[in-house]
């Protein structure tokens, strides 16, 4: 690599041409003039491709040549942290170039710093490259938070960001892309409302973002550009930590109470998202599933005694479920004084089955919360045992073609169940049983308001689910059943004493 030199020039001209150099008052006897002129360097740098043209760093402006020489240096020594990699050499020689006049060069510690973590030493590096390098490093992550960041990143944050050095990245760029997606989820909720079949169409399988996602979307974001100032040293300021979006509030559970079921059946409007069916509602499913579809009855009356997510039953293991010993006649057999709690039945949540894309994946549960014990009772018993005969009867059928998955509930041929066929089986029975509509996940919903009006208090509930915070559980799980709360109306006014009027005496 060249030493590049050393050089002192001014500003002076003759003829409209600079001197540059030349100038007669740089120099005086002895040496340069301290008065005249300042000093800067040159330094030859690599080509930006192999073959391609010249590239020189020239920068001026220094008091004097020790400074000029010591900038020099530097350069040099930037260049030196590729050791034997050209395609970094020109990268860092680029970096060089991209310093305006008058502003420092790059920190060789910090430039280090980005090399070693394998970052883009440029500061043209853009958004896109970023993100794709980020994406890249979270091998390792859970498949799900995998999958929601490249989600984010290929449908949303490339499209709309991408292009920007990043750098360069500002709030009004960010806070431009959530203004661009809220007009975008207008555009859904108009097409859908639509009088025209073709613009209806349009709508047609597109989900507007709500709150919630959108909450995601800016801490994707906000995590990748934390990421970017703690760990690669590629920015100083995160332009998302500012931006203001609506709450991501959970949306509160509603009862399908007459009125309601009434104004579906009449207009399709459901009061929310999130709707729990009552009890007698719930018995009529079960009933409705026990005729129909007799091979996930046991599942679906397990989610919607205990409330275990869909993944969760899908992966409990028979080693999970402990059912206690039946007496000769089948039935359970009772509980003496002084038995431990355990014979009851209980089974314990370890393990979920997910689909992440539709590949299913096994792992642990989603928190320690969510690795619980769970009690059974004694018609939920009565259910899995039930199961268990049938699931005998598939077995001795496919005698030594039966795979030995380990798992409590299968499909009759032994394999696993997969998450979203679940799903689909679910819909199909509601849709097919005249009860207004459910989600599968609501079935939770619907055995912590079951549990919390049969006398469970909020701590129980929030065991038996698996939440981490009681403010979760309270805040989503507990709707107040509107028959109870009618029962109980009138219960402050009763306690109150009061004295008749006069005239009614």
């Amino acid at each position: 690599m060249s030493e590049g030199s050393v050089y002192k020039r001014c500003t002076c001209t003759e003829g409209g041409k600079r001197l540059g150099a030349r100038c007669p008052k740089l120099r005086r006897a002895g040496g340069f003039n301290p008065h005249h002129g300042s000093w800067g360097y040159q330094l030859e740098l690599p080509p930006e491709t192999p073959g391609g043209r010249r590239r020189q760093l020239r920068r001026s402006g220094f008091d004097s040549r020790e400074a000029a020489a010591a900038e020099r240096d530097h350069a040099r020594g930037l260049l030196d942290l590729a050791g034997d990699d050209p395609r970094l050499r020109a990268e860092i020689a680029t970096l060089l170039l991209d310093c305006r006049s008058g502003t420092p060069l790059p920190d060789r510690d910090t430039l280090a710093r980005r090399i070693n973590a394998g970052v883009p030493a440029t500061t043209t590096t853009t958004v896109a490259d970023y993100l794709t390098m980020w994406l890249h490093r979270r091998a390792g992550l859970a498949e799900h938070t995998m999958r929601s960041y490249a989600d984010h990143i290929r449908l949303y944050l490339i499209p709309h960001l991408g292009q920007i050095g990043l750098r360069d990245l500002r709030e009004h760029h960010v806070e431009a892309m959530f203004a661009a997606l809220h007009r975008r989820n207008a555009q859904i909720t108009a097409a859908r409302g639509s009088d025209d079949p073709a613009v209806r169409a349009t709508a047609t399988g597109v989900r507007p973002m709500g709150p919630a996602s959108l909450q995601r979307l800016r801490a994707t974001l906000r995590k990748a550009l934390n990421d970017a100032i703690r760990k690669y040293l590629l920015l100083e300021h995160n332009p998302a930590a500012t931006i203001d979006l609506a709450s991501g509030t959970r949306p509160k559970a509603r009862v399908w109470t007459a009125k309601a079921v009434a104004r579906w059946r009449a207009t399709g409007a459901r009061p929310s998202p999130v709707m729990v069916w009552t009890p007698a509602q719930a018995g009529q499913f079960l009933d409705y599933a026990e005729a129909h579809d007799i091979v996930l009855y046991a599942m679906f009356a397990l989610i919607l005694h205990r409330g275990l997510r869909r993944g969760e039953a899908c992966g409990l293991r028979d080693i999970d479920v402990n059912l206690p010993d039946a007496d000769p006649d089948g039935e359970q057999a009772t509980t003496a004084p002084g038995e431990p709690e355990e014979d009851h039945g209980y089974l314990a949540v370890v393990e979920q089955i997910t689909a992440v894309g539709y590949v299913p994946v096994t792992r642990k549960v989603k928190s320690d919360a969510g690795d619980r014990i769970v009690p059974l009772g004694p018609a939920t018993v009565t259910v899995l045992r039930d199961y268990l005969r049938m699931r005998e009867g598939w077995r001795q059928v496919s005698g030594t073609h039966w795979p030995d998955t380990g798992l409590f509930f299968v499909r009759p041929d032994g394999q696993p169940w997969h998450p979203q066929t679940i799903t689909k089986r679910f819909d199909y029975l509601v849709a097919h049983s005249g009860l207004p509509p459910v989600r599968l996940h609501d079935l939770r919903h619907c055995a912590a308001t079951y549990l919390r009006h049969g006398g469970a208090d909020i701590k129980e509930v929030q065991e038996t689910l698996g939440h981490s915070t009681l403010a979760l559980t309270s805040d989503t799980y507990t709707t107040v059943i509107v028959e109870i709360q009618r029962a109980n109306a009138d219960a402050a006014a009763q306690l109150i004493p009061r004295t008749p009027p006069p005239h009614a005496a």
